[in-house]
């Protein structure tokens, strides 16, 4: 594959933010590749293009396939295997969504549970269990809606957030009308 300027800054900015979305620098870099590649690459093709050890591409290849995010397939008289993005970039999105609520937002949301059903020692830690409520609802409300959202098609996700502040001000119209209601 050509590395061209275009293609190395968003290859290496993707590095970059992998780190920020749960795998490393290289991981990043190996599958924004793959997402900007046309065709299926090898995984030779892959390190000579990054300019990386084959061990390291055997290992990103590893955990790109554990997330799911890429699919090995193979050519006929050819015993190489040829990687490239699984599914569009929703799915890599949902996908992403779906390995770190996993990895980070379930334990956590454990840890709350069970801190929540500990009786308070004193009234210090009354207000705290009641702090830990709240960063509980958050997080559970936050997990259901992106569920909610993640069963939307793409077409109707594109179509909601192009929305974006629309919603908010829908919601406030709406408060404005039942307001009087309520009055009475």
């Amino acid at each position: 594959m050509k590395m061209t300027p275009m293609i190395t800054s968003f290859v290496m900015h993707f590095g970059e933010m992998g780190s920020r979305w749960g795998f490393n620098r290289t991981v990043g870099q190996i599958y924004a590749l793959l997402v900007v590649s046309e065709q299926a690459l090898t995984a030779n093709e892959i390190g000579d293009a990054l300019n990386i050890s084959r061990g390291n591409v055997s290992m990103g290849l590893k955990e790109l396939n554990a997330w799911q995010l890429i699919r090995a397939q193979h050519k006929p008289g050819d015993r190489k295997d040829y990687y490239q993005s699984r599914g569009s970039i929703w799915d890599m999105a949902n996908r992403v969504f779906e390995e770190r609520r996993k990895r980070e937002i379930d334990p956590t949301l454990s840890l709350l549970r069970d801190l929540m059903l500990d009786a308070p020692g004193n009234q210090g830690e009354q207000f705290a269990q009641e702090r830990i409520a709240e960063i509980h609802d958050l997080l559970e409300n936050i997990t259901e809606w992106t569920q909610s959202l993640q069963s939307l098609s793409p077409e109707k996700l594109n179509t909601l957030m192009k929305l974006g502040s629309g919603v908010g001000k829908v919601l406030d119209l709406k408060d404005k009308l039942l307001l009087p209601k309520q009055a009475n």
